[in-house]
């Protein structure tokens, strides 16, 4: 999944970013108010990891920006500021978490996580598509009894998929949601990577679960 984080302090941005990348999401990062709401407002981001103390313009504001423009990412508060009106503040402005500085790293994974499975309406850390099994925690994946070994983007494409199931998902939606604002993967890697998945998770004499939709993306699913 995609996510934003808007931290002006470069050391914890650039230690988010690296933990965040190798836990398997796309990474988008600026230090700036400014540029973080222009980004914010001109992506679809599943998350959006927010300090309140910025350059240009302040967190709060920000947030107020982007609910009154109905902006629906779901924004966790990353601040030093941890008084009791602070954290009411942000949350009746429209944050859907908010973590106090210091923290682990660990649980802002845990809590982002959570988030991601909130914009999916996927409350359950296991997902089950007919024989394939999913767990969202771990990054584990079976078909059947199999465990199946994918690469970070083969399992973020199939997190996407997963988390609409049954749903067509075009080609630019998955753009949009796993690479990076300045990617330079060529135009035709989705569906590359399609392939890629297919050949690990589909079977002989089983149903195809991936099903491509002609001129509109793909489904995961068994066929009906």
């Amino acid at each position: 999944m995609r996510l934003l984080i808007i931290e002006d302090y470069r050391p914890l941005q650039k230690s988010l970013a690296k933990g965040l990348r190798e836990a398997g999401f796309a990474v988008d990062i600026t230090g700036n108010g400014e540029e973080g709401l222009w980004y914010a407002m001109g992506n679809d981001y599943d998350v959006i990891i927010l300090d309140l103390m910025l350059p240009g313009i302040g967190g709060l504001k920000i947030l107020k920006q982007l609910r009154a423009k109905g902006r629906q990412s779901h924004v966790l508060i990353l601040t030093a500021k941890d008084t009791l009106e602070d954290r009411i503040t942000g949350l009746d402005l429209g944050a859907d978490d908010y973590l106090v500085k210091p923290f682990a790293f660990e649980e802002l994974l845990a809590r982002v996580r959570a988030l991601v499975r909130r914009s999916y309406q996927e409350k359950s850390p296991l997902i089950q598509i007919k024989d394939l099994r999913i767990d969202l925690t771990t990054q584990r994946v079976w078909r059947g009894r199999e465990e199946l070994h994918l690469t970070p983007r083969e399992y973020a494409l199939l997190e996407y998929l997963a988390m609409r199931a049954g749903q067509t998902v075009s080609r630019a939606e998955i753009w949009e949601h796993l690479y990076e604002f300045n990617s330079l993967a060529s135009s035709n890697v989705v569906d590359v990577y399609i392939g890629y998945l297919r050949r690990k998770i589909e079977r002989p004499g089983k149903p195809a679960l991936i099903r491509t939709v002609r001129g509109r993306g793909y489904i995961l699913g068994a066929q009906p």
